[in-house]
């Protein structure tokens, strides 16, 4: 509720302000006021009569002084004197009983933590624009209290089908018993019925392998995914072997932009944008026949010069063949994982201060959170959806359809 205009120009006027800091003082000096007011408002609904007026009421409790209490506010630490009552029954709701933080000081250390700074930078943060004292180890400790609700989500029952599905992992280093070593971020993200993106889950692990995403899948379907249409993954081997286990209905794609730059690195800088142009007839094919007949004239002339940039396609040519059997539309979502890529880059903005985490808790901790602000921020679904769903209701028929 705005203050009026007539009534702030009085304040002004009265209390003579020359500066910012004039204000400041004022402003917490009215905020421990009111606060002062709003509990002896309390105290009187609670008694059932205004102080020192009961007149003829007769009554079981009385008033019995007050109790001085320190509370963290916006405008730092604040002496507030708590009514109380002869009974103990009196329990202000304006600060509760055991509360000494009014501050939304919490809310604050995990809106910071969740953009990547440490538990000693929020601490020095908070000291200078609040001159709240908080120990990195209190800052730590109330960053915890979201693992209960990162385990409710990582647990959470998902949609019985997914249309696409992409998988990626993200490493990190993580201090272990006085030594570093590599762990993992299993990322999977999932494109909805209604063609919007949602993150399914993310595990921290060991370094990448096909063992722990057969884990995944398994903790996908143990969650409620009984079918997923395609599989949209990097080259990882056994990739497609644990996905056919879990899934065996599902296409697996490898990922054309991926498998590009696996060719172009064995490419020299000179011959680069030769190369990548001769290759755009091979990927840009309307079906799998021109696309092998395509390689097979991009073999002859690049070849004998750059053989391992073919073989890498001719090898890998069981999961790069699907992507060939579907429409323009479909293909502008299977063929890349570039989205998952991107949500791994909003990872790496919150985490590149850190060259390593204490624990496996203190990562997933800043990962839940950023995926938090992450899917805030997806409120859009993918461009011709509805012609995309139609399209993948014919290919698919009953699969698809009896979700619908």
């Amino acid at each position: 509720m705005a203050i009026p205009k007539e009534l702030l120009r009085q304040i002004i006027k009265e209390n003579d302000f020359k500066s910012v800091n004039d204000i400041y003082s004022f402003l917490k000096d009215s905020f421990k006021d009111m606060l002062q007011e709003m509990l002896e408002a309390e105290m009187d609904v609670s008694m059932g009569y205004p102080k020192g007026d009961k007149g003829e009421l007769v009554v079981d409790n009385k008033r019995n002084g007050y109790s001085q209490k320190t509370v963290k506010s916006q405008f730092g630490e604040l002496e507030v004197d708590i009514p109380r009552d002869r009974n103990g029954e009196f329990d202000p709701k304006i600060i509760p009983k055991y509360q000494r933080d009014i501050s939304g000081i919490e809310e604050k250390v995990i809106s910071l933590y969740a953009r990547g700074m440490s538990t000693r930078d929020i601490h020095d943060q908070l000291k200078d624009i609040y001159g709240i004292e908080l120990s990195a180890e209190m800052v730590s400790k109330i960053t915890d209290r979201i693992i209960p609700d990162i385990k409710e989500w990582q647990s959470r029952p998902l949609d019985p089908i997914y249309p696409f599905c992409f998988m990626d992992a993200i490493h990190y280093k993580i201090k272990e018993d006085g030594r570093i070593v590599n762990r993992a971020a299993y990322v999977v993200l999932g494109v909805t019925l209604d063609g919007e993106k949602d993150i399914l889950s993310v595990t921290i692990g060991a370094n990448e392998s096909s063992k722990f995403w057969l884990g995944m899948l398994n903790d996908l379907k143990n969650r409620g995914v009984m079918d997923v249409l395609f599989f949209c993954v990097d080259g990882l081997p056994g990739f497609k072997e644990a996905i056919n286990t879990v899934y065996p209905n599902a296409v697996v794609q490898r990922c054309i932009i991926h498998m590009l730059r696996n060719s172009f690195k064995y490419v020299s800088y000179k011959d680069i944008k030769k190369f990548a142009s001769d290759f755009k007839a091979v990927y840009r094919a309307p079906n799998e026949e021109i696309a092998l007949a395509e390689l097979e004239i991009l073999k002859e002339k690049w070849g004998k010069k750059y053989p391992y940039a073919i073989s890498n396609w001719e090898n890998n040519w069981d999961v790069v063949s699907p992507y060939f059997s579907f429409s323009d539309d479909i293909r502008r979502i299977m063929y890349t994982t570039n989205i998952i890529e991107g949500l791994n880059r909003q990872f790496r903005k919150v985490t590149k201060t850190k060259s390593s985490f204490t624990n496996d808790t203190s990562l997933e901790k800043m990962l839940y959170l950023a995926s938090m602000n992450v899917l805030k921020k997806w409120t859009q679904r993918y461009r011709n959806w509805d012609m995309v769903l139609s399209q993948l209701c014919i290919l698919f028929d009953n699969r698809l359809t009896q979700y619908l």
